[in-house]
C-alpha cells in the first residue's frame, strides 16, 4: 500500500479492521479497534478540513464532497496530512529511523 490514502485504501484498511477486530486473539482485535478508530478519526479530519475550507470559501459550492488529502504541488503536504501526523504522533510511541 504506497502513496494517498484513497477510498479504496481506507475500505481495504476498514476490511482489515473489522476482519482483526474479530479474531479470537485479544492483540490482534486490538489491533483491528485500532485500525478502525485511525479510519474514523482520517474521515472526521477529512470533514473538518472541507468545513474550514468552507467557511473561508475556499471551494465554492455548498453541494461539493469532502476533500481527500493532496500534495500541495511543490510535493508538500496539505494540512490534512500535517494535522493526521500531528494527531498521530502523540497517540504513536516514537519510532526511530531504523524501525520506519
Amino acid at each position: 500500500m504506497r502513496g494517498r490514502l484513497d477510498d479504496e485504501k481506507l475500505e481495504t484498511l476498514r476490511s482489515w479492521g473489522t476482519g482483526l477486530s474479530a479474531d479470537g486473539r485479544d492483540e490482534l482485535r486490538a489491533a483491528g479497534k485500532a485500525i478502525l478508530i485511525l479510519i474514523e478519526e482520517i474521515e472526521q479530519l477529512q470533514v473538518d478540513v472541507w468545513h474550514a475550507s468552507q467557511e473561508r470559501g475556499g471551494l465554492g459550492s455548498a453541494n461539493a464532497s469532502p476533500p481527500v488529502a493532496t500534495s500541495d504541488g511543490d510535493g508538500t503536504s496539505s494540512g490534512l496530512d500535517s494535522t493526521l501526523r500531528t494527531r498521530l504522533g502523540r497517540l504513536l510511541p516514537a519510532r526511530s529511523p531504523d524501525n520506519a
